[in-house]
């Protein structure tokens, strides 16, 4: 199994206290994986890109100023 690549949050601020999200295309395509810090070895939240995209649109729409 090939390990996931990390991609760290536009909205962090500095350090590495941040949320990474890896959508790697392998081993399965319709899985997202999210950490909370750069360290990926610790939890690691696994889900499908529809409930990914729905939990983005319930955040997206309880924005101030929407």
């Amino acid at each position: 199994m090939t390990a996931p690549t990390w991609q760290k949050s536009s909205y962090c601020a500095q350090g590495e206290s941040c949320v990474h999200i890896s959508a790697d295309p392998t081993p399965d395509p319709g899985v997202i994986h999210l950490t909370e810090s750069a360290d990926p070895s610790h939890s690691v939240l696994t889900t499908t890109r529809t409930a990914f995209a729905a939990l983005l649109d319930a955040v997206s729409a309880r924005r101030p100023g929407r």
